[in-house]
């Protein structure tokens, strides 16, 4: 599937079995015992640097329709925005939950927590939209300062959207966010977070430390027809086709912050394919310690395609490659 162009690869049957008794715990066991079959699926020749995955699985939360662990080049991820539309429209395209006319309401048990969504189905049963609350979202910490190699000193934001991001302002440090501009893109973003990553020690969940790392780093520009532009460098200097759904909800949150955004007032935020999400704050609460939201994010979802992926023995190339 792909959503917004970025691409999914939802792994439905033929994996074994996650042991664990929560989505963390099946994730943890995925990433110990089961990491070749992630590289066979994501590298290439079956997939390549920029492939995205998800695995369905029973769910453990409770009253949850089925469960989901992310992954990509460079291991799992605790929160997929993207995934999580295009694996509703699949739930209801393939029948794996009673679908209801206009909305069909989903549960999904994920690694950052419980994802709610809605997909709405018009008289003919095509899925016209998809939409999804995120997990609480919150700022760890605003105009943050640091300097990086070549680039001097960056300003950002840190927030949270079931993923920590480190938000760049990309029109204030010269940064063309044009496709064509891909590269460079790529480069500042895994600059920006190595340093961070190296200087700081203030990236933590407020209850799990398996959510307590740096993710990505999100440019944003003001050059856009609509609201902005979102470009979100994440993983192994994978680029996000689409305007990245955890990226936006710690977008909103941001913006909530610095009363920029009121409550139930929708943006829409394209991507680096000028695709486009709409996100919203349904609600505000306390989080922890934390002052966090709620954010929904609207978008829809695409098949590309069927496959029946073989691994033989005997090809030393059976686990993958990876060449940007």
């Amino acid at each position: 599937m792909h959503t917004g162009g970025e691409p999914l690869r939802v792994i439905i049957d033929g994996y074994p079995m996650l042991k664990g008794k929560s989505i963390l715990e099946k994730r943890n066991y995925a990433k110990e015992n089961l990491d070749h079959l992630r590289k066979s699926l994501m590298f290439e020749p079956r997939g390549h640097a920029d492939m995205y995955g998800v695995i369905l699985t029973e769910a453990c939360s409770k009253d949850c329709d089925f469960g989901v662990i992310f992954m990509h080049n460079e291991g799992y991820s605790t929160m997929c925005g993207h995934a999580t539309i295009a694996i509703t429209k699949l739930a209801v395209l393939q029948n794996w939950v009673e679908v209801q006319k206009p909305i069909t309401n989903i549960s999904i048990d994920a690694p950052c927590g419980v994802l709610y969504a809605s997909a709405y189905i018009n008289d003919e049963g095509e899925v016209t939209k998809v939409s999804f609350k995120c997990v609480p979202s919150f700022v760890l910490a605003l105009n943050e300062k640091i300097e990086v190699e070549n680039l001097g000193e960056i300003s950002y934001d840190l927030a949270y959207g079931g993923a920590f991001y480190a938000y760049i302002d990309a029109d204030k440090i010269g940064l063309s966010l044009d496709k064509n501009n891909y590269d460079k893109i790529i480069s500042y973003g895994k600059k920006i977070k190595k340093t961070i990553i190296e200087k700081k020690d203030n990236i933590k969940h407020p209850f799990e430390e398996d959510l307590s790392f740096l993710y990505g780093t999100i440019f944003i520009s003001k050059k856009s027809d609509v609201h902005s532009k979102n470009v979100c460098v994440f993983a192994n200097g994978e680029v996000d086709r689409s305007p990245t759904g955890s990226g936006v909800s710690g977008r909103v949150a941001i913006h909530y912050k610095k009363n920029e955004l009121e409550k139930n007032h929708s943006i829409t935020i394209e991507s680096i394919l000028n695709t486009r999400f709409e996100v919203k704050i349904l609600e505000s609460l306390k989080y922890g310690q934390l002052d966090a939201i709620i954010p929904e994010v609207s978008g829809n979802a695409y098949i590309t395609g069927e496959h029946n992926f073989l691994i033989d023995k005997e090809d030393e190339l059976k686990y993958g490659f990876f060449l940007r």
